[in-house]
């Protein structure tokens, strides 16, 4: 996914990119109103990140003017202020989605995915072998057998599924699946069991291996180490 960070506070931009980075997301940035509408109307971007207040031009003016010009680029729109006329007067100017700052990591990045797929269906689902995940019908197959897991293992697989092959650290499962709230290590492991058990347990070889120190990865063949 294709990002445009168009927000004048360089280091909430910086750690916003970097987390993204991490999703597999690329991002770009503009730090106030007029450059982001320039980028946002002379690039391609799959969606934009805006905030409201900016210099040189508001975020609403900004997508007001990406309207006008048949821009339909979905934008979330970053605020500090949760009032309902403020909404209003957002959605009236064409976002189709906000946040409150401070936004949790995790659930920005799902509200991006979230206006991704609804714009892109061919987004609609993530493969792996033959691991597939519908997000529209909310259900996993493998070897087009249902597969069913709890809420918690469903966020797990997904990231592990979005970064495959790629080892991802258990820190950044554990804030992916459990972002409001600390997950103590008897919790995770029970999650992790239940969700081997459902994706590997009655099919010919696993998919979910771990590398010991590192983390977690989901792919067809075993490396070295993999256990």
């Amino acid at each position: 996914m294709k990002i445009l960070i168009v927000e004048d506070n360089a280091e909430l931009a910086a750690a916003m990119a970097d987390y993204l980075a991490l999703q597999g997301a690329e991002c770009d940035f503009a730090y106030h109103g007029a450059s982001g509408l320039k980028l946002a109307l002379d690039c391609q971007f799959d969606t934009i990140l805006l905030d409201l207040m900016l210099p040189k031009m508001g975020g609403f003016e900004v997508c007001e003017q990406l309207r006008k010009q048949g821009n339909v680029t979905p934008v979330l729109m970053l605020t500090a202020c949760d009032t309902n006329a403020e909404q209003l007067t957002g959605f009236q100017a064409g976002i189709d989605d906000y946040v409150v700052k401070p936004c949790p990591m995790p659930l920005l990045w799902a509200r991006l995915q979230a206006l991704y797929r609804r714009n892109n269906p061919q987004a609609e689902k993530l493969s792996v072998d033959t691991l597939t995940l519908f997000f529209k019908e909310h259900r996993v197959t493998r070897e087009e057998q249902e597969i069913k897991l709890t809420p918690t293992g469903w966020k797990m697989l997904e990231l592990l599924m979005r970064r495959s092959p790629e080892v991802v650290p258990r820190t950044e499962l554990e804030d992916y699946a459990w972002p409001d709230s600390d997950v103590d290590t008897r919790n995770f492991n029970v999650q992790l069991h239940q969700l081997r058990k459902a994706v590997d347990k009655t099919f010919s070889y696993p998919l979910i291996h771990t590398l010991v120190g590192v983390g977690l990865c989901l792919r067809k063949k075993e490396a070295s180490g993999d256990v």
